[in-house]
Order: C-alpha cells, then structure tokens, then sequence
C-alpha cells in the first residue's frame, strides 16, 4: 500500500473516530438512546393525553430502536406526571403535557414544584381540538344565543372539570366577551359529570371536546352553540363562535412532548428529528384525528412560543378573577 494511501486512509479512521467520540460524549450513556424511553403522562389510561401518547409510543420506539413504555402518573390535573419529567436526569425520560401544565398552573399553584419556563426541554407539540360550547336544550342557538346571553346576567350556571382547567378558565374568558353574562361556575370530576348535569338542568352551558359534545347534539340532549377555534375537520359541522360576533376569542386543547431541562443535545436533537417525520405519517395523522385530535408538530421553538402567547391570556384571566389553587 502506498504512503499516500495509508495516510488517507489513517486520516479517514481518525475522523470517524472523533465522530464516534463526539456522539459518546454527547449523551451520558454513549450514542442515545441506550436503553427504553419513559413516557410519562399525567392522567389515567384512555384519557386523551395517554391517547395520544400511546398513538406516539409505537412509531417512536421504531424509530429510535428502544422500547417506548407509557407510564400514566395521574393527579393534581398533570402537574405530578410534569414535575416528575422535570426532575429526572437518566436521559431517556420524556413526558406528554396539556395547556394547563405549562401556561397556567404557575399562577393557580402558589407552591407548583416546577417552573413551566425554565425546568424543561421544549420538543414538540403534537396535537391540538377545538372546544365546542354546549347549551342545554332551553338556550337559544345562533345570533339568538348572543342576545339571550347579554341578559342573563347570573341567571345561568356552567360546568367544568376543574378549577384551573381549560374549561374553567376559556368560560372566564368568555364572559369577558360577552358583557352581561355572567354564569355561575360548577366543578365537577369530569365531563361525563358535566354532560349528565347538563342534561339535568343543573348547569345551562359548558365548553367541552368535539368527541364528547357531538354525540349528545346528535342524539338531541343538548345544543351546540359554536366552536372556540376557526373552523375545524374534527367538527367540521359547527361554525366558530367568531361567526355569531363573539370577537377576539381563540381558544384550544392541546398536548406536548417535553422532557427536563438536562436533556442531552444529542437527545434533543434524535428526538425532534424523529417527531418531525412521524408527525407526517398518514397513518399516525389518521390515529390520532380518529382520537379527536388534529395533528400538528413543530419545532421547539414553535412549541415555546405557543406556550408563552397562551400563558400571557391565562394569567391575565386568572389575575383579574382572583383564581387560586391549593
């Protein structure tokens, strides 16, 4: 062999050696992943975050060559599943959050163990649904809607799951809207609570997803007035409430995948390719509409800016309606 010959190749094997070295050294454990992933959420199975999670689970484990193992952490709407994401330092824990754990439980807790801003590595948003608000049957729909509500005053109670939750504070939002309406707000566990309530009488208007609103309005038990978006292919039968002069209303659930802080670069990196692509599977897409879920992905920063334009909106609401949680 020649000296020019094994120079260049001496020369190749150098280089790929330093780009072994640098890929070792990215990640504490050698070239990531080097063991199964933790997918952590916050609610219990067949919840909609561990439905998308577990739409998720199987590309993404195909596509990083490790297991993905769901592990459902429910309580204190998420914050216990999030908080255990923030905290974890092995390098191959991730989690799926809602709105909530990141825009607003930082004002609703006075003692939230994590910090929404500083304590996580932004990956992606996954997914994202309308609300659609729901009536019972004596409330007027249409244009009619918007007059019977400018006076109602404290006539007419709402339900939600929860002090806090999307539900709670996009009707506080709402009321700002709608001057004169000024609805009473009924927690309860969930919206299978807050539908059979309304079908009762007890409470006269909610904000619900499309797969748990559709069903009653078709079997005629309750009303839908208008969705919280633009128009939407997951209710693509209902006009936004923007259509009845309800103005400067935007509101959406979604979920996220994040994992802490400590997240290595070269795990960061793997991970936001990968997302990317599966975000674009068809099949993927499919799963999770057929879930009541629009598809979306983005970019971390994407996913940053999302989080700080929604928990501006939030804290303000919550500010200006003295909202507090233990």
């Amino acid at each position: 062999m020649s000296i020019a010959r094994r120079t260049l190749l001496a020369t190749a094997c150098a280089l790929l050696a330093a780009g072994s070295a640098q890929a070792q050294s990215a990640s504490p454990g050698g070239a990531w992943p080097t063991k199964p992933i933790r997918l952590v959420v916050g609610f219990p199975g067949g919840s909609t975050p561990d439905i998308a999670a577990r739409v998720l689970a199987e590309p993404l484990a195909r596509a990083l060559g490790q297991p993905v193992v769901v592990d459902n952490k429910p309580g204190a709407s998420g914050n216990i599943a999030a908080d255990t994401v923030a905290k974890a330092t092995d390098d191959h824990t991730l989690g799926i959050v809602i709105n909530g754990n990141l825009t607003s439980s930082k004002m609703l807790y006075a003692k939230l163990p994590y910090d929404p801003a500083k304590d996580f590595s932004y990956l992606s948003l996954i997914a994202t649904a309308p609300l659609v608000l729901v009536a019972s049957n004596d409330i007027p729909t249409g244009k009619d809607f918007l007059a019977a509500a400018h006076a109602s005053g404290t006539k007419w109670n709402y339900g939600s799951v929860g002090v806090g939750s999307v539900g709670h504070l996009g009707m506080e939002l709402l009321k700002n809207r709608i001057p004169g309406m000024d609805a009473t707000h009924v927690p309860y566990a969930g919206n299978p609570q807050v539908v059979t309530a309304m079908i009762g009488g007890q409470v006269q208007l909610a904000l619900v997803p499309p797969a748990i609103a559709i069903p009653q309005v078709k079997a005629g038990k309750l009303k839908a007035i208008g969705l919280t978006s633009g128009r939407s292919t997951l209710a693509p039968e209902y006009a936004p409430l923007a259509d009845l002069g309800v103005r400067d209303f935007n509101l959406e659930v979604w979920t996220a995948l994040l994992g802490p802080a400590s997240l290595s670069p070269a795990a960061k990196a793997r991970i936001t390719q990968e997302i990317a692509t599966i975000m674009k599977n068809p099949e993927v897409r499919q799963q999770l509409f057929d879930k009541g879920w629009q598809p979306v992905g983005t970019s971390p920063e994407g996913m940053r800016l999302r989080v700080q334009d929604e928990a501006a909106i939030m804290s303000r609401i919550i500010q200006a309606r003295g909202i507090k949680l233990q």
